[in-house]
């Protein structure tokens, strides 16, 4: 066997043996829990504000989702809209009108964002100036929370004193009918979602938060100084969960999981999601957490190269850095199916093949355009993942957490 088809044969066998091992740490932090029975005499009242934006697909079923949680203590939920004429308002308006006398329920205006605010954190934080419970949550309009999951928030958060929020991690479950749901659903529960289980794995906690569903004691709002900490951030939520994490508390992912309703999206459609959710990424994320799908990124380039190199050298020895190719196509393939219960169609698993690169193009791209669509407002962007503006904070300000 020459030096070159050496070569070849352990880098294929080595980045196999890394697949497998990843696959194997990945699968294992990502198992179903039961859902337990209510753990608690009294519960403590509890405020969810719900910011929306736009008609997301499956409004009306979102927002009965909401309204109709099975919470043994006292519930007030709000929805924020920037203004009436939003093409959402009527349908959540409707859905409260029918909810009137069982439900404590509120459809507000909160205008318009400042420059320094992303319309959801302007949202949330005039909603929170009218929520009257003791715990106050977030919740997204794109999701569809099962009935029983903020009492289940709500236990987490209190068994632990040290705990400052709970949140739970999202998944696409639905059926992926075009291209970009598949990316989408690649994305969300094969790469992010197992990346979060894994790093939340050994002690439960992570040093930011999935605000698509987070609950909040007011201890730990009063520690970071409110919600207007986050001014100039686009990703005010991993944001608050880092100062959360200053201030000497926890921000605890609970093991179950948090239903995101998607649309039948084109593939440039999602190419843009996918494009958010890296520059997302740029905002100070742990490298516990955003290493994962980085190593297996590299893993996949590193394969192809091989693959491509020993074919010009050593033609039969592409066999192995191309099987360690196809063996990280099935891992993600496979930890999408176990994170979400179904399967990709066959006809769209080519996308786990290309999700790397596409990823590779992207990331260089939002370096050079430094410009974000979100919610049908555009938002440029300074260093990291914050607004460009003026006004707009830029880094924690540590000196406002005492010491515990």
């Amino acid at each position: 066997m020459s030096l070159a088809s050496g070569f070849f044969v352990a880098l294929g066998c080595a980045l196999s043996l890394l697949v497998i091992y990843g696959h194997w740490e990945l699968s294992r932090s990502i198992g179903p829990r039961p859902i337990p029975p209510p753990r608690r005499l009294k519960y403590p009242s509890l405020t969810v504000i719900r910011p929306v934006r736009g008609l997301d697909p499956g409004c009306h079923e979102n927002t009965l989702a909401l309204l109709d949680q099975h919470y043994p203590g006292a519930l007030q939920t709000l929805f924020v809209f920037d203004s009436e004429l939003d093409p959402a308002w009527p349908v959540v308006k409707e859905a409260v009108r029918q909810a009137e006398g069982i439900h404590d329920a509120q459809v507000l205006i909160s205008g318009a964002p400042p420059a320094t605010r992303t319309g959801k954190l302007n949202a949330m934080i005039y909603g929170l100036g009218f929520a009257r419970g003791e715990l106050v949550a977030f919740s997204d309009s794109d999701t569809r929370p099962a009935p029983d999951l903020v009492r289940l928030l709500v236990e987490e958060l209190l068994v632990d004193p040290e705990a400052g929020d709970t949140f739970a991690p999202v998944v696409m479950n639905g059926e992926a009918r075009t291209a970009g749901d598949a990316g989408q659903a690649l994305l969300l529960n094969g790469w992010y979602g197992t990346s979060a289980a894994r790093a939340a794995a050994p002690t439960g906690s992570l040093p930011f938060i999935m605000g698509e569903l987070v609950v909040f004691t007011r201890r730990a709002l009063d520690a970071i100084g409110g919600l207007r900490v986050a001014e100039g951030q686009l990703v005010d939520d991993m944001y608050l969960g880092a100062c959360v994490t200053l201030a000497g508390l926890k921000n605890v992912m609970v093991p179950w999981k948090l239903r995101v309703i998607g649309g039948a999206i084109s593939f440039r459609e999602f190419v843009k999601v996918f494009r958010r959710w890296l520059i997302f990424s740029q905002s100070g994320l742990p490298l516990s957490f955003v290493g994962v799908s980085w190593l297996r990124g590299l893993t996949s380039a590193l394969a192809l190269v091989g693959t491509v190199a020993a074919l010009a050298l050593a033609p039969w020895t592409a066999l192995f850095p191309l099987a360690a190719a196809g063996l990280l196509v099935w891992s993600d393939l496979r930890l999408q199916e176990r994170f979400s219960g179904q399967p990709l169609p066959r006809r769209h698993l080519w996308i786990a093949a290309v999700l790397p690169f596409i990823g590779l193009g992207l990331m260089v791209s939002s370096k050079i355009n430094r410009q974000v669509e979100w919610r049908g407002r555009s938002y440029p962007l300074g260093a990291g993942a914050r607004l460009a503006v003026e006004k707009a904070r830029g880094r924690i300000d540590t000196s406002r957490f005492a010491p515990r």
